[in-house]
C-alpha cells in the first residue's frame, strides 16, 4: 500500500471521530438524533482507524501478506 493510502485511512479516521464528537449533544437534545453508545463507537472507531493508519504509515504493517511490498525480480 502506498503512503497516500495510509494518509487516506488516517483522514477517514479523523472524519469518523469528528462526526462522533459533533453528534454529541446534551442528553435531552440527543435523544432523537444519535444514541450515546453510537457516539462512543464512532469516536473509538475513528481513533482506532487513525492508529491503524499511523502504524501503516510508519511501516509497521509490513507483516500482513497483502500489505508487503513485492520485490522485483531481475
Amino acid at each position: 500500500m502506498t503512503t497516500l493510502t495510509w494518509i487516506g485511512i488516517i483522514i477517514w479516521g479523523i472524519v469518523l471521530t469528528l462526526f462522533g464528537l459533533l453528534s454529541a449533544a446534551p442528553a435531552p437534545a440527543a435523544q432523537e438524533l444519535v444514541q450515546a453508545h453510537d457516539i462512543v463507537f464512532l469516536i473509538a472507531g475513528g481513533l482506532l482507524t487513525c492508529l491503524i493508519g499511523f502504524t501503516g504509515l510508519i511501516g509497521m504493517m509490513g507483516w500482513i501478506p497483502g500489505v508487503q511490498k513485492q520485490k522485483s525480480c531481475v
